[in-house]
């Protein structure tokens, strides 16, 4: 009779450690599917943020053209710039961080020459490339899209790629997208997409277009600083100028540049802001903090005023530094 008790209570401690471990799971599995959606919920959110993003930033372009002979303009309602200016937009619960460049404003990288890849070397100097890797990445950027199986001094061709562990060929026609740099000689991830201290060459770059000439109405400080000739106080200068007004005559650059000029002239040109014209849009959604947001990079294409079409769209893109 006792051995029949201590069987069953064995059995009742059995069936409560295996209830108890069932419970536990079971309240484990609830605790990860409800920590899933609200970051499945979150993360569609901060998306959402982001596109509405893309949004603004076009009505923002669509603006700044209806707007661009006013003399007058009330406060708040200032256009936007488009050399890559950061503006926030708050929504409530979260907001979204945007940025729009003329692509007019960035190296074209299907215009690139023997001659303008001084640009390009200088960007990558500034990002901390060393020089003699610099000389690699433009010599084999040129030679990527160069017709011909002749490699420059410093790079690469057919050659090269097709000694790698996973063989390829280089295009030898221009490229179609940025991302494609990636297969390049001497291009890295931390090169190409940035690092979070350092903006990545892909944000400067541009695959549509074949101009040689940077619009100083709309490059980056980055861009400015790499033309030849340029020092930190004529970049200044520029960007100070550009704060009030747009450049739109020779003799204003002149002006500002002085004996720098006929170094940087080769490279510049200058022409006013807003549609029609290519331009990226660069949206970060976020609920807390933009580092820890949804980007989406846009290239949006105008034919006219109000007629647009997306020619390039990255969901999600790299965040922007």
């Amino acid at each position: 009779m006792n051995d029949n008790k201590g069987i069953a209570l064995l059995i009742v401690l059995w069936v409560m450690t295996i209830l108890t471990v069932m419970v536990f799971s079971f309240s484990v599995m609830t605790r990860a599917e409800g920590y899933g959606t609200l970051t499945f919920k979150e993360g569609m959110e901060k998306r959402f943020l982001a596109e509405a993003g893309i949004e603004r930033g076009i009505m923002e372009i669509i603006y700044r053209s209806v707007n661009r002979n006013q003399t007058l303009t009330l406060e708040g309602k200032e256009p936007w710039k488009l050399d890559g200016t950061a503006y926030t937009v708050d929504m409530g619960k979260g907001g979204c961080a945007v940025r729009v460049i003329d692509e007019s404003g960035k190296v074209s990288l299907n215009g690139l020459t023997d001659s303008s890849g001084i640009i390009v070397k200088k960007l990558l100097i500034q990002q901390g490339v060393s020089s003699e890797n610099a000389d690699i990445i433009v010599d084999s950027i040129l030679d990527w899209k160069d017709a011909d199986d002749l490699h420059r001094l410093s790079g690469a061709e057919n050659d090269y790629y097709g000694s790698l562990p996973r063989p390829y060929k280089a295009r030898n026609e221009d490229f179609e997208t940025l991302e494609e740099l990636i297969l390049v000689r001497g291009i890295t991830p931390e090169i190409l997409y940035g690092t979070d201290k350092t903006k990545g060459i892909i944000h400067l770059l541009t695959a549509h277009g074949k101009t040689a000439r940077i619009n100083l109405n709309a490059a980056p400080k980055e861009i400015l600083a790499a033309l030849p000739g340029m020092d930190a106080a004529m970049v200044d200068r520029i960007i100070e100028f550009r704060a009030s007004s747009e450049i739109s005559a020779e003799g204003v650059v002149k002006e500002m540049l002085g004996a720098a000029y006929p170094l940087m002239a080769p490279y510049a040109s200058f022409s006013p802001g807003g549609a029609p014209g290519l331009f990226s849009v660069e949206a970060t959604g976020y609920k807390d903090a933009p580092k820890k947001g949804y980007s989406i990079l846009a290239t949006v294409a105008f034919d006219g005023l109000n007629q647009y079409r997306y020619v390039y769209y990255k969901s999600p893109a790299e965040t922007i530094p």
